[in-house]
Formats: C-alpha cells, sequence, structure tokens
C-alpha cells in the first residue's frame, strides 16, 4: 500500500469511525486495510 491509501484509509476511518489517529498509525498496512474494508462497506450500504 503505497503512503498515500495509507493516510486516506487513515482520514476515513477517523472521520466516519471517531477512530483515534495515534491508536492507528500503530497498526499494520494489513490491519488498516481490513478494518477500512469493514467500515467501508457497512458505510456504502447505508
Amino acid at each position: 500500500m503505497s503512503r498515500k491509501e495509507r493516510e486516506n484509509m487513515i482520514q476515513f476511518l477517523t472521520t466516519v469511525e471517531g477512530m483515534h489517529e495515534r491508536k492507528l498509525m500503530l497498526m499494520t498496512d494489513a490491519d488498516i486495510e481490513h478494518i477500512y474494508t469493514r467500515v467501508y462497506s457497512m458505510h456504502e450500504r447505508n
């Protein structure tokens, strides 16, 4: 994952889910991508 993709995913998760950026920064790319995919799918349905 590129740095920009990671930044965009983190920004989405902090805005939509209210997650703390500090916590996300400690996660691996795979963890962030998994959470992002789950949240985005739920958000897209609504």
